[in-house]
């Protein structure tokens, strides 16, 4: 086996084309957390200061969101000693916004399926594709449906069923960065977290910041396409992101909660492009998951003020404008 894995700390699939402006402060510096890179770019007010505490709620959220870092709040709740717990607002809130995207999604996002993303372990210096008996296993414990939020209280029916939030975390800390930023008066900034493109105003000298589409399966930095924006987000998915090869077939990380496989729709990337971050994360990931028609029912039964790009097997592209 030929192993193409690349993790996504090095994936950053939305590729910043532009700085802040002419005029104004900037401050701008990159970490990594949630296993990914993030990099922060403020041009406005006291600008190292706000850029510093940034990085310290990405510290703080690390430690609520994180399924794999032991002591995290996530990773607590997933290997509790009661099927009822009280958690923090941001994860209490967090979990309660997956759960409604599991419902809207009909079950194919999936914020229960760390044991199958834990099965699958693309990150494996040699990794290859579980036995159908492991994943008829691990299916088992698949089922949002189990999980319940009252207020802070997480219930779960089944001992065995662990949280994942990787498809949502993200733009829920970006989120949180944007509020934080506009609180201080912060008027212009712009937020990378591992592809997750969230802008904070426009640039200091009034243009919108461009940002370019990564092209699937290209060499990093190869734009696609770009898009414009001021006070949005852009958030793209991508079969490409994290793959290997197995006797010639192709394995990408974007799990079906209903067959426990990559799932296969004609799709290879999804951006969405909104002012709402969550709703964005999400949606990208569900996109892939349920293929464009299903994607264009959704966006339509349930008024979701987006803009989608949709680049298929072919590389051919198609936008849904508003």
């Amino acid at each position: 086996m030929k192993s193409s894995l690349f993790p996504i700390v090095f994936i950053l699939y939305i590729i910043l084309l532009s700085g802040c402006g002419a005029e104004g402060k900037e401050a701008s510096g990159t970490g990594v957390y949630f296993d990914t890179v993030v990099d922060i770019r403020i041009c406005d007010g006291d600008a190292d200061k706000l850029l510093a505490e940034c990085f310290d709620i990405c510290e703080e959220m690390e430690n609520v969101f994180s399924a794999q870092k032991e002591g995290s709040e996530l990773y607590r709740l997933n290997h509790r000693n009661s099927n009822s717990v009280e958690v923090s607002d941001n994860l209490a809130s967090c979990i309660k916004a997956g759960l409604y995207y599991g419902e809207i999604s009909e079950g194919a996002f999936d914020i229960t399926v760390l044991p199958l993303r834990e099965l699958w372990d693309f990150e494996a210096e040699d990794p290859s594709v579980p036995s159908e008996s492991e994943i008829k296993e691990a299916l088992k414990k698949v089922d949002y449906q189990k999980v319940h939020c009252e207020g802070n209280t997480i219930i779960f029916d089944d001992s065995d069923t662990q949280i994942d939030l990787g498809g949502i975390a993200k733009g829920y800390i970006s989120a949180k960065l944007k509020a934080y930023l506009l609180e201080q008066g912060c008027n212009s900034a712009l937020i990378n977290l591992g592809g997750n493109v969230s802008a904070v105003g426009s640039k200091t000298d009034g243009s919108e910041w461009n940002v370019g589409i990564q092209e699937p399966f290209a060499e990093r930095g190869t734009v696609f396409d770009t898009v414009q924006i001021d006070n949005r987000c852009v958030v793209s998915s991508g079969t490409y992101e994290r793959y290997f090869t197995a006797d010639g077939k192709q394995y990408h990380h974007i799990l079906d909660p209903g067959t426990g496989y990559p799932v296969e729709t004609k799709l290879q990337q999804v951006s969405v492009i909104g002012t709402d971050d969550v709703l964005c994360d999400a949606l990208s990931t569900i996109c892939v998951l349920i293929g464009e028609d299903r994607a264009l029912e959704l966006i339509e039964n349930e008024a979701l003020d987006v803009e989608v790009i949709f680049i298929d097997n072919n590389h051919e592209e198609k936008w849904l404008r508003d």
